[in-house]
């Protein structure tokens, strides 16, 4: 298996990066996205295998364009619930007010409210912490935000 990954690999790397750079923009989350095809070509190895190598190929192509897909849709969610925050001014609130303020908030909220603006970590990886899926942990977020907001 190892040998044919990495025949495969010599094959087709260089392509799809270049192919995903012109979807992305970016050479680094190209080479990222193409890096997981790989990872998941050897998840699937079994399904790929007997494939020739125009099948193989067209694997590699959707696979890389799902990962992507994927990546742009977790990208936009995130954008969208960091839009929601612009709505509150908190330059004109100290840390320390802000934080007193979170403090008498809903635990759960307050904790992802701080996870997510203060720690930087996102929606999933607070999911991943919190042991609760990333849109109830972004549904969380927005109320948080909403009774931060009512409250200043």
């Amino acid at each position: 298996m190892e040998q044919e990954i990495a025949s495969l690999y010599e094959k087709l790397n260089t392509e799809l990066i270049r192919w995903c750079c012109i979807m992305t923009q970016d050479e680094d989350m190209a080479r990222e996205i193409v890096q997981e095809g790989f990872l998941r070509a050897i998840d699937h190895f079994g399904d790929i295998r007997d494939l020739e190598f125009p099948q193989q190929r067209a694997w590699f192509y959707r696979t890389v364009k799902n990962i992507f897909v994927d990546t742009m849709r977790k990208r936009k969610n995130e954008y969208l619930t960091d839009d929601v925050a612009e709505g509150i001014s908190f330059d004109r609130y100290s840390e320390k007010e802000i934080m007193c303020l979170i403090e008498t908030m809903d635990k759960l909220e307050g904790k992802i409210l701080v996870l997510r603006h203060v720690e930087g970590f996102s929606s999933k990886q607070i999911g991943e912490m919190l042991g609760l899926p990333s849109g109830t942990v972004r549904s969380k977020l927005h109320d948080a935000r909403n009774h931060l907001r009512e409250m200043l």
